[in-house]
């Protein structure tokens, strides 16, 4: 992680950013409904273009910079991770499956017991 500074200056122009990255974005989304009459290519391009405007707008607030940081060091952490090969994925999958296919053997079986047990032995309901 990063050890960024507090920022608490300008806190009040960040979350008007935010929110007007916001208002952008339904406007595109509304301009492509809006916009049912006309070729799909414009209905498209009003929704990409206030997207991508609502992007850049939020990319320049505080939230969103911390949001890019984020992730980027999300990428990285994964670049980090040692992935398991294919036989060991096979091998634990196999494992997961016997596991399961042993319980439910279990189960089954405790079911059965208690079902004679109680019925047949002890309330004498015999079928």
């Amino acid at each position: 992680m990063s050890n960024q500074p507090v920022q608490t200056v300008g806190a009040s122009a960040d979350k008007i950013k935010v929110v007007l990255a916001a208002l952008v974005a339904i406007a595109g989304v509304v301009g492509f409904y809006v916009l049912s009459d006309k070729p799909t290519i414009v209905r498209a391009a009003a929704l990409v273009g206030g997207l991508l405007v609502a992007i850049a707008i939020a990319w320049t607030s505080a939230s969103g910079r911390d949001f890019v940081n984020f992730s980027k060091e999300a990428v990285r952490e994964t670049k980090k991770v040692v992935w398991p090969t294919r036989k060991e994925t096979l091998q634990m999958t196999a494992i997961v499956f016997g596991f399961v296919l042993v319980m439910a053997l279990f189960l089954f079986g405790t079911d059965k017991l208690l079902e004679v047990v109680l019925y047949d032995l002890i309330l004498g309901w015999k079928r």
